[in-house]
């Protein structure tokens, strides 16, 4: 018989303020993504800069908060000063990191321009691969000085009057990778003096920004935290940020190995955490260090060949290679090809939001999390149209219900285990015992005196009764309380049940059924007395929200 699940949430239990930007996307320029999403002059919804109109539109009514750009590996090759000015004098270069052509008509103020027009803020990557600290100076200035310097006065040539009022600068992008240009892998103490001195020459600049500095790129590095623990000692009184990225896979047919996936994400965020506490108990520091989680995907990878003896996390046998075959490419918008989700729509919003929720129970340290492919699930697209995915209905629903104060959740429910596995010589997982078949997180609004309570169902065939126990908010009577938010107040009751799920989990969406995966309002819950009572289907998204 199926064991009844139950979930605990009480006020005097906060974990911590959830930023606005926790629920952001990550943008670079790999394969048609900006030339034929982002920027298409034929499309026949371009404006007057060749902006398809149709995607920016749908982001600006997403309400996105933020977008990391322009990358990515791609940056620590880029000559930002090629990218300005009249585009027939741009230069076109080559893009060593993924092997294509950049030509550079979407250039430094295009990508502001374009987050200006998607109503979206963003959080620009500087180039400290082969770039200069110089550089570094030299395009906050253009960006962000009013006016009256060399570098200020081009943007205002250039057709920018006022200052972009860049706020969040991160320092380069995955220094201690063996395939990053002008990687500090081998001398972390270095990179961490060269953040130290980029960081506060950039804030001597404008010293309104914030500033991240690279950590690890993922947890199976051979020298994860260590790494970490040298840059960050060298340049933790000057920046803001401890930017991190992680990318989790599973074997094909392992939904349970995907969806628990969520827990190394907290493996990994704890253990940065510890460091960061640790670096500054070293420097006698009052300052807590935030983490911003701004690449992170998870996916469906089959198993690849493993070469025992190598050494258990070798990441440089699997990236340095240098193939003579292998040709660089002139990615056009006529060359766009449809993009579906490997495994279906449903598999992909749910390995997404489960790390979106593990991202929301660290929320007092976890402030900016960059989703990649973010913006494609917030709005899908092809050579011709946009429409919504699964992915769009539940990050709209992250958007707009999870605000206010992140709440501890109790979870009991029936549990499964994770045998340890591996998918390639670097990604190995250890096993995970006890895992809760229903995955939680919670959110209370207390400006909008409502608590939103977000729940994933990993069990592949078993629905279950779910009780949620909110008797600790019984201060007032809710009743009769009259500023209850307006969208749950209804019919007397005050609460709602959204869910999404489907019994075929293979199903993907198209332009012409952008509404398969729209949320269903459930109405067979009971709500009293500060319990809630409600079903949960097997592999779904759901969220309820009550009246508090």
């Amino acid at each position: 018989m199926t064991k009844r699940a139950r979930i605990t949430i009480h006020p005097d239990f906060p974990i911590g303020e959830i930023s606005d930007r926790l629920f952001s996307a990550f943008l670079e320029p790999i394969g048609t993504m900006v030339n034929g999403t982002m920027y298409n002059p034929k499309h026949p919804t371009a404006d007057d800069q060749g902006f398809r109109t149709d995607f920016l539109d749908a982001l600006r009514k997403a309400g996105l908060p933020a977008v990391r750009m322009p990358g990515g590996n791609f940056v620590s090759a880029w000559q930002w000063k090629d990218s300005i000015g009249p585009k027939f004098q741009r230069k076109v270069h080559l893009d060593p990191a993924w092997y294509q052509y950049i030509t550079n008509e979407v250039g430094h103020d295009e990508y502001l321009q374009w987050a200006e027009k998607a109503g979206t803020k963003p959080l620009y990557t500087v180039n400290l691969g082969t770039g200069t600290m110089q550089d570094a100076m030299d395009i906050v200035e253009y960006t962000n000085h009013e006016g009256g310097t060399y570098w200020s006065d081009l943007r205002r040539k250039y057709g920018h009057e006022k200052p972009y009022g860049v706020d969040t600068w991160y320092l380069g992008n995955e220094m201690d990778g063996h395939w990053q240009l002008g990687s500090w892998e081998k001398d972390p103490r270095g990179y961490g003096v060269l953040c130290q001195e980029t960081s506060k020459a950039m804030k001597w600049i404008d010293p309104t920004i914030k500033t991240a500095v690279c950590g690890s790129s993922a947890p199976f590095m051979e020298h994860f935290p260590e790494w970490d623990e040298k840059v960050l000692d060298q340049c933790y009184d000057v920046v803001d940020y401890l930017s991190v990225h992680h990318y989790h896979s599973a074997p094909p047919g392992n939904l349970r190995a995907l969806l628990g996936g969520a827990l190394y994400y907290e493996d990994f965020i704890n253990t940065e955490v510890a460091m960061c506490d640790f670096v500054a108990s070293k420097h006698r520091s009052p300052k807590k260090m935030m983490i911003s989680f701004d690449e992170f995907g998870g996916m469906i990878r089959p198993n690849s060949e493993l070469h025992p003896g190598w050494g258990r996390y070798n990441m440089a046998r699997t990236h340095y290679r240098f193939d003579p075959e292998r040709k660089y490419i002139l990615h056009d918008p006529d060359n766009m090809k449809d993009h579906v989700f490997p495994g279906g729509d449903m598999e992909h919003m749910l390995s997404m939001t489960s790390i979106q929720l593990a991202f929301l129970r660290h929320a007092d340290r976890v402030k900016i999390g960059c989703m990649t492919g973010g913006l494609s699930a917030l709005c899908a697209s092809n050579h011709d149209r946009v429409w919504r995915t699964a992915s769009h209905y539940a990050y709209m629903q992250l958007l707009e219900y999870a605000r206010g104060m992140s709440m501890q959740v109790s979870v009991d429910s029936e549990t499964f285990d994770m045998p340890g596995y591996a998918i390639d010589d670097t990604s190995q997982y250890t096993g995970k015992n006890g895992v809760n078949f229903v995955d939680c997180a919670a959110a209370w609004d207390k400006e909008n005196g409502r608590l939103a309570i977000f729940v994933i169902n990993r069990n592949e065939s078993e629905a279950y009764p779910l009780d949620l126990d909110l008797r600790g908010f019984l201060k007032t009577d809710v009743e009769k309380t009259s500023s209850l938010p307006s969208e749950i107040s209804f019919s007397g009751k005050t609460a709602k049940h959204w869910e999404i799920a489907s019994d075929d989990i293979s199903k993907v969406t198209s332009p012409d059924n952008d509404a398969l995966f729209a949320p269903v309002e459930r109405k067979d819950f009971t709500y009293q007395s500060g319990l809630l009572a409600t079903q949960i289907r097997p592999l779904s998204w759901n969220v309820i929200v009550v009246a508090v």
